[in-house]
């Protein structure tokens, strides 16, 4: 994270208002707001509006509450898959035609797949608000389920694994090999890229059965955030997605993990890589926890900033790299998952290093750190936080909102949460601080994953 003026951000994002408590609190207190107006249709569907008319845009998000986590066994990558079928047409808009709708109007749009949803989202000038309502309601009640737009796609998705994974340096590492590693229940440790013969073992009955299980309005959340009218938006939305029929959603499986109790250790060989690296993780506590916030203070501690404590050791101090990434939920933030997650961070460094000498130095900082804990130290973290947290919500003309608002929509019903975060930061105390590092940063409850370049004079990384 890059440390940013919060003047600059409140002027730049115009996404948040602020207000003073009182005069005696100007110079210490400031607060934000996000307009949240939260609603269900009667077939289910979660609606959050929030309005902002700082620019003439407006977003539409829609986020489905399935991701790789939940996909079938045997169809490793299939969530991901069938992202990639809803672009290819709908009831009433044919093969890329949803794509130029949006690029002709002047827009952008995008999607994804993460640990727990599929999103899908378009930012386009306001007075086409009604037109993005409209084509995200087309493909919800039906997708034109062809053999050969299947055949396509999966040529598409295997190319992805082959170009960013199985071709690249560091393919996959460590955001897509530490979860395989560090869990133990298989919803959390399969290859969600999908491995290639379950992509082509896909058929058209696959598809047809997970859309019409998992893409249904009782099983999503949209949210639409900018400038708009909110008797407008409301018509539109009940006009275009309040006919589309709920369906039974199944039961979610068991997705817990195990507790720690012994350290593990991986080596990742790699031809393509030309330094070593490794990553190291630690199982999080529990969303929204007391631990769980204090985890997020510790991210802002050890990882992110030139001010943290990992960076000054490893990068400063002892010059073993250049850089130290990493964080809570390497496919998004802190807030946007609903399972098992780590906290993790990794580095590359010179064959000259050692991973001993790596690992002693990530030792020194973790084994010292409670007895460095105090309230300062928590302050400046919250700071950290908020500046990030304030970064994140303006992303994307405002595309952070939305995510931020859909995720806690889906996964809290409780879409207004985004307004209570920096609260449950503050409640964070030392003592809950020493306590989560005594039961989350211990070295029974990490997995380290290293990479081994394959050197050709086959010096050792360890």
């Amino acid at each position: 994270m890059k440390n940013k003026l919060l003047l600059l951000l409140f002027l730049a994002t115009g996404i948040v208002g602020f207000g003073q408590k009182n005069n005696a609190q100007k110079s210490k207190t400031t607060e934000f707001n996000v307009p949240v107006e939260y609603y269900k249709l009667d077939n289910g569907l979660k609606v959050v509006l929030s309005q902002d008319k700082s620019s003439p845009t407006v977003i539409v998000a829609a986020y489905y509450n399935i991701g790789f986590r939940i996909e079938p066994k045997n169809r490793t990558g299939f969530a991901h898959l069938f992202e990639h079928m809803m672009f290819q047409g709908s009831q009433n808009l044919g093969k890329m035609e949803f794509i130029k709708l949006v690029q002709q109007n002047g827009g952008i749009l995008n999607g994804s797949t993460r640990f727990d949803f599929t999103n899908y989202f378009e930012i386009v000038p306001s007075n086409k608000l009604e037109t993005m309502l409209w084509a995200e309601a087309d493909r919800m009640k039906g997708l034109d389920i062809t053999q050969d737009n299947l055949t396509n796609q999966q040529g598409v998705v295997k190319n992805e694994v082959r170009v960013n994974v199985l071709n690249q340096p560091y393919g996959g590492f460590p955001w897509l090999d530490m979860p395989q590693y560090a869990n133990t229940n298989w919803y959390n440790a399969h290859n969600f890229y999908g491995d290639l013969k379950d992509l082509d073992a896909a058929n058209l009955e696959d598809v047809e059965s997970f859309f019409k299980t998992y893409y249904a309005p009782n099983n999503a959340a949209i949210s639409v955030v900018g400038d708009f009218e909110m008797g407008e938006a409301k018509a539109w939305i009940e006009k275009y997605f309040g006919g589309i029929p709920a369906v039974q959603i199944p039961a979610k499986p068991d997705i817990s993990e195990p507790r720690q109790e012994k350290e593990k250790e991986f080596t990742k060989n790699d031809s393509l890589a030309n330094k070593p690296a490794l990553a190291v993780a630690y199982h999080m506590p529990t969303r929204n926890t007391p631990e769980y916030y204090a985890m997020g203070l510790l991210d802002q501690i050890l990882i992110q900033g030139d001010n943290a404590l990992l960076q000054k050791k490893l990068v400063d101090e002892k010059g073993y790299t250049s850089y130290v990434s990493g964080g809570i939920n390497y496919l998004g933030n802190m807030f946007n998952y609903n399972g098992p997650m780590q906290l993790m961070f990794d580095v590359t460094y010179d064959t000259e290093t050692s991973k001993k000498q790596v690992m002693d130095a990530v030792d020194e900082v973790i084994d010292g750190l409670s007895t460095k804990v105090n309230q300062e130290m928590i302050d400046n973290a919250i700071v950290k936080m908020r500046s990030q947290l304030y970064d994140d919500l303006g992303g994307n003309f405002g595309f952070g909102r939305a995510d931020l608002l859909c995720s806690f929509a889906l996964f809290d019903d409780d879409p207004s949460r985004i307004n209570t975060l920096e609260d449950e930061f503050k409640k964070v105390t030392p003592e809950i601080v020493k306590k989560t590092i005594s039961e989350y940063l211990r070295k029974t409850n990490r997995t380290i994953l290293v990479v081994n370049p394959l050197l050709a004079n086959n010096e050792k990384t360890n």
